[in-house]
């Protein structure tokens, strides 16, 4: 969604892509041409509004012809751009590193959101590409994933740095209670799950546990009729090859930080 940060952060990715001013371009003559921007294999595509907005920088005007969350298949055509030839070539290495990479990270998330059941929800964390933060998560979110917390304000979550400078999980607990309401946990072991859903976590990350591990913590935090008072985050090398094993655990969310931090983007081309 474009929303005046976001044009703002645009208008800076084309400033540092021109420098001074595109010389290459410059030597074109001044002509009018109409370009499109096709996709070289299978995708979800995601980006489009501001592939469009950063065109619309330099006065091209740009027709979005595949949606974001919209299917492509290899040779379709996503945009069509008319503008001044040398204003669309200044803008296209811009438009198509945001364009493809963001349909990099709807199709990594939409595969693994596949393979897990419907109510389980793919999170993306914090693992984004500094300045690219808000384009990442809302290519999450165009695949079918959540973009949990997008700044540090959003929500507590204390981690294990933060309980090793602390006194103790507990301590640190009843610290943020008194200010907070909902917080998240992030812990290691069973017991400290089962502690952090007593002090009334609003979501504990079972960080590193096993699909067996998490089962088994599930069932101990049913025991204590815990269970339907937290929701459950499994997190920590989780990939494509078990996510479905995760997703049959029972948890409420899985979060996986490859699909923001190692994405392959979609291979596109602009073509005059």
């Amino acid at each position: 969604m474009l929303t005046f940060n976001s044009k703002k952060q645009l208008s800076q990715f084309l400033a540092e892509d021109i420098g001074k001013g595109d010389i290459t371009s410059n030597l074109l003559p001044k002509k009018k041409i109409s370009v499109k921007i096709i996709s070289r294999e299978n995708a979800i595509v995601a980006g489009t509004s501001y592939a469009k907005e950063i065109f619309k920088l330099k006065g091209c005007n740009a027709k979005i012809l595949k949606k974001d969350g919209s299917k492509v298949k290899p040779n379709q055509t996503i945009m069509a751009i008319t503008g001044n030839a040398g204003n669309i070539l200044t803008c296209e290495r811009t438009a198509l590193n945001l364009l493809t990479r963001m349909s990099g990270i709807a199709t990594q998330t939409n595969q693994l959101v596949k393979k897990i059941p419907k109510k389980t929800k793919l999170y993306a964390t914090r693992k984004t590409a500094p300045g690219l933060r808000y384009f990442d998560k809302e290519a999450v979110e165009i695949g079918g994933g959540k973009k949990h917390r997008l700044t540090l304000d959003e929500m507590v979550m204390i981690k294990d740095n933060h309980i090793a400078i602390g006194n103790s999980l507990l301590s640190l607990i009843k610290k943020t209670k008194k200010k907070h309401r909902k917080f998240e946990v992030e812990v290691e072991n069973t017991p400290d799950a089962v502690l952090a859903a007593e002090e009334g976590a609003t979501i504990i990350m079972l960080d590193n546990f096993t699909p067996s591990q998490i089962k088994k913590t599930i069932q101990i935090l049913k025991n204590h009729k815990l269970r339907n008072k937290v929701m459950l985050e499994a997190s920590g090398g989780i990939n494509s090859k078990n996510i479905t094993k995760y997703g049959q655990t029972g948890v409420d969310i899985i979060s996986v930080g490859s699909i923001t931090n190692s994405v392959k983007g979609i291979d596109m081309s602009l073509e005059i």
